[in-house]
This record gives structure tokens, C-alpha cells and sequence, in this order.
């Protein structure tokens, strides 16, 4: 199996977020923000908002629904076309959901790192609560 074989396999993981800009969204995805845009016109199922600025504003639904459309195409290989028909079966079927849980991962709450981040200012807010006031203000 070669490297980028391994990396189109793996379980896209999706921030826990409401919404997504387009260029988070192709980050995500691995993909070029004209990509996705070109989806949108292929998918009629995509159909992402617009913010007051004019910028495609994406839901959860539809970074998973892009997820299922990367994997139909890119792992799976279906034609733009076919991959359109799998999910309107898969929709049909009431499959879709299923389907977009094994291209999505589940979600992992915080890393690692932004834990560590979190008890260092835990502590330092500790540190700084047990200090009284006559010594935080020394000339």
C-alpha cells in the first residue's frame, strides 16, 4: 500500500465546530479550495451559506458529506456521476449516516497539547489567585 493510498484510507477527523470557511474545510480534506467549489456544482446536496462577507460558510453535515464524496471518488474511484447515484442510494436506503461514520472519525475531544495548554494556565491562574494582591503590585 503506498503512502498516499494509506492517507485517502484513513478516517477524516472534524473539529468540533458548528461551521467551517472553505479554506478550513479544504485543509481538512486535503483538497484545493476550487475543489470543493466544483463539488458544489456536481453535488446539489452541497449547498453551503453565505456569510455577510460573501465567504461559503460550511456545516458539520456538509464537511461529512465531503468526506463521503472524497472517499466515493478518490478511494473508491466512482465517476463524479456514480459517486452522485451511490449517495443518492445510500440516502434512499437510509445508509448515508453509516456511511459517513466509516469516512468520518469519531470525534477525540482535546489533544494532548492543547491540554497541557489548558492546566498550564489553570495553573498559572492558581499561582496568581494564591498571590496576595500587596505582593503583585511591588515597586
Amino acid at each position: 500500500m503506498t503512502m498516499t493510498t494509506m492517507n485517502l484510507e484513513q478516517k477524516i477527523e472534524i473539529p468540533q465546530r458548528l461551521y467551517f470557511r472553505i479554506g478550513d474545510v479544504a485543509e481538512l480534506l486535503d483538497l484545493k479550495p476550487y475543489v470543493l467549489r466544483y463539488w458544489e456544482s456536481e453535488f446539489p446536496m452541497l449547498s453551503p451559506e453565505k456569510s455577510n462577507s460573501g465567504q461559503r460558510v460550511y456545516r458539520r453535515s456538509d464537511v461529512e458529506t465531503l468526506a463521503v464524496i472524497k472517499r466515493l471518488l478518490y478511494s473508491e474511484r466512482y465517476s463524479i456521476e456514480g459517486a452522485r447515484n451511490k449517495i443518492r442510494e445510500l440516502r434512499k436506503e437510509g445508509d448515508l449516516a453509516e456511511f459517513k461514520k466509516d469516512s468520518v472519525a469519531a470525534p477525540q475531544g482535546l489533544s494532548a497539547e492543547r491540554k497541557k495548554e489548558i492546566q498550564a494556565a489553570i495553573h498559572e491562574l492558581k499561582s496568581a489567585a494564591s498571590t496576595p494582591v500587596s505582593q503583585m503590585f511591588t515597586l
